[in-house]
Parts: C-alpha cells; sequence; structure tokens
C-alpha cells in the first residue's frame, strides 16, 4: 500500500482587531459629526457689531449669507439676488411669513445688502433681521 504524506492544514485566522479599530473610528466620526463638533461648510461671514440686545424668534430662522464677495446663500444653498426668495420660501417649507435672518459680512458693501432686502421685500418676506455679534468679541 501507497500512503502519500498529505500537507498539513493551515488554520484560517480572522484578524479582529484592525476590524474592531475601523468600527470604533467610524462611530466615532459618526457621533462627533451628529452633535456638530465637525463645523458645517458654510460661507464664513466676519458679522459687524451692535450693541442692541438680542431678540429670540419662536421659530427658527432662515438664515440668508451674505460674503464679502457678494455671493449668497440660503442655509446650504447657493442662490442669485433674483432667486432667494423663492428658495426662502422652499426652505420655510410653505410658511406665509416666514423670519429671516440676514448674517451679511462686515466687508460686504452696503448695495449689496440693500440689494438682498430689496429682493427679499419684493418676494413677500417681511420679517427681516440682521444678524450682528456683541462689541468686544
Amino acid at each position: 500500500m501507497i500512503h502519500f504524506e498529505e500537507p498539513a492544514r493551515r488554520h484560517v485566522r480572522v484578524e479582529i482587531v484592525p476590524m474592531i479599530d475601523v468600527m470604533m473610528f467610524l462611530l466615532v466620526f459618526f457621533v462627533l459629526l451628529s452633535i456638530n463638533v465637525i463645523p458645517s461648510r458654510g460661507l464664513r461671514a466676519d458679522l459687524p457689531q451692535s450693541n442692541a440686545p438680542s431678540k429670540t424668534e419662536p421659530e427658527p430662522p432662515v438664515i440668508v449669507t451674505l460674503a464679502r464677495d457678494g455671493s449668497l446663500q440660503v442655509g446650504e444653498t447657493r442662490v442669485t439676488t433674483a432667486a432667494i426668495a423663492s428658495e426662502i420660501h422652499r426652505q420655510a417649507h410653505g410658511e406665509s411669513d416666514p423670519n429671516v435672518v440676514v448674517k451679511g459680512d462686515s466687508g460686504a458693501s452696503v448695495q449689496q445688502m440693500v440689494d438682498v432686502m430689496d429682493a427679499l421685500r419684493v418676494g413677500g418676506i417681511a420679517k427681516v433681521s440682521i444678524a450682528t455679534r456683541a462689541k468686544g468679541n
């Protein structure tokens, strides 16, 4: 009888430590993202200063950001001056008179701010506030 020597069987081993490391990284990333530790990527605006006390509104406002270069953003959506009112009404979910806060960069021109305010008024939006920061901050 001929007896052939069988090769030794290799045991397959699943390394679980690298998989646990990847899962922990994903967990930390999504937790930080959900609690807004990672800031949203909007337009950066250097707010002008004011001594007036801030007013709080019961409904959350729609944020319009006016950058130094004149670009506009409603929430996270870039818009033109002509389309700003329709985008605000869309983001306000059909609310008849949405509350709007304009965050204008302190380097933006007054004419750009007036153009935005005119476009809002023509679009039927009356509740408009201008965001500022307290003096000394």
